[in-house]
């Protein structure tokens, strides 16, 4: 089987499968190490890194430049490689089950190219179980090679956190598991050069996609503790924010914020442990409950919205509503699974006419995924309310004057559902301000 010392010496060639958030910054920091293969499918893609930008603002233009990987979107260029890592997205279908067509798709390319006595690394995230039982047979009919005879296998989860310049590739703890001893000791040796943080084994493939599966279910979790506690004190007029601030004076308070909850891991996650789950015959009660929470909160806010423009004399039917961000986070172009749209399409129920405005968004992403039109900020004015959704650094540096600034219909109706500003300086200024 492939080798550390094949790899370290440049004899043999690292794959990378995927180039999006998760396998563009792991293929950068391992060329730095190894000879390194990046593949996409998508060409457009292969051509914008090839010339040095990476849309998902991960990765600069310097560090693209000075990389020393072999950018393709071809596969045959895999047949080169010994290990093959992949890291291509696991969505969810509408009906909310594991869409596991794009791991079905690489697993069918990497079984056609990947030469004998190799190692096929995953890391995108799945349930327990699925690199054994989904992605391996598909691999063992494309390539006519048999695992444990002809190549191995190893599942490392990816923990990127997009936007996040702190939490990078090589400082966090990585887990990493293979299907024999000498798998794991390669893919620890691998890992162990770009990551800082330390390796944790796992005792099996298993373990390893359960850990990853369950870390951005906690989360889920406890979000929606927080968006059900939101709720709660709203009912009783008393500022979460605040509430959280002093709570989180004790020692073991988490300090977990309400929001919407969307992107391609904290909400879509879940759903992969509860689909194994209820086919394995046990309904998951907590877990969905917190899925119901934080899919319902685009709804809620936008429910409160409507109540402010009544409460403020303003009409509802005809209004206009600015809606400031649609990326699921801050500061990152990526729209998969964002859950502003929940809340556009309720005020559009009630006949209010939205308008989305994002600064780093793709509106051609945007039209195409989810039909709606950004506009640009001269279209923003005479709106009768705002609420703004993702705190971008252009809104948080706008300010709340500035963002008031849009409402000249009548007083300034604000909703900051990031809680970006503060709540006596709306008071203060004299506008209808509320936060989640």
């Amino acid at each position: 089987m492939v080798s550390f010392e094949s790899l370290i010496n440049r004899k043999d060639t690292i794959g990378v499968v995927g180039l999006g958030y998760v396998g563009l910054p792991l293929a950068v920091h391992l060329s730095r190490h190894f000879n390194v293969v990046g593949y996409d499918l998508k060409s457009q893609r292969i051509n914008e890194l090839i010339a040095g930008h990476d849309r998902t603002m991960e990765i600069s233009q310097q560090e693209l430049t000075e990389s020393r990987v072999r950018f393709t979107d071809k596969p045959e260029n895999l047949s080169d490689c010994r290990l093959i890592i992949v890291a291509v997205p696991t969505p969810i279908h509408q009906s909310r089950i594991p869409d596991l067509r794009p791991l079905e798709g690489a697993s069918t390319i990497v079984g056609k190219y990947m030469p004998e006595k190799s190692c096929v690394v995953f890391e995108s995230t799945v349930y327990p179980g699925a690199t054994e039982q989904v992605c391996v047979p598909i691999m063992e009919k494309e390539s006519g090679l048999l695992l444990g005879k002809d190549f191995t296998i190893g599942y490392s989860p990816e923990r990127i956190n997009p936007g996040d310049k702190v939490h990078s590739i090589d400082t966090i703890t990585k887990i990493v598991s293979g299907s024999d001893h000498e798998t794991l000791e390669l893919l620890s040796l691998v890992y162990g050069k770009i990551v800082h943080a330390g390796i944790h084994k796992a005792t099996s493939i298993k373990v390893a996609e359960a850990a990853k599966v369950i870390e951005n279910t906690q989360r889920d979790l406890n979000i929606a503790l927080m968006n059900e506690l939101a709720m709660i004190f709203d009912k009783m007029d008393i500022d979460t924010i605040e509430v959280l601030e002093a709570a989180g004076t004790k020692w073991n308070f988490l300090p977990f914020r309400p929001g919407l909850v969307g992107g391609h891991c904290i909400g879509v996650d879940p759903y992969y442990l509860t689909y194994r789950s209820e086919s394995l015959g046990y309904h998951p009660e907590m877990i969905l409950a917190g899925r119901r929470i934080n899919d319902g909160m685009g709804k809620y806010i936008a429910e409160r919205a409507v109540k402010m423009l009544i409460s403020s004399g303003k009409k509802v039917l005809g209004a206009r509503v600015a809606i400031l961000g649609i990326t699921f986070k801050e500061n990152v172009p990526d729209l998969r699974n964002t859950r502003v749209v929940d809340i556009i399409a309720e005020l559009k129920e009630y006949g209010i006419d939205v308008l989305v405005h994002d600064p780093i968004a793709d509106p051609e992403e945007a039209e195409k995924y989810y039909n709606v039109e950004l506009v640009g900020k001269e279209a923003l004015s005479k709106m009768d309310a705002v609420i703004v959704t993702v705190s971008h650094r252009y809104y948080v540096e706008l300010g709340i004057s500035g963002i008031a600034g849009i409402c000249q219909n009548g007083l300034p109706v604000i909703l900051d559902v990031k809680g970006i500003f503060n709540p006596a300086e709306a008071l203060e200024r004299g506008f209808i301000y509320w936060r989640l």
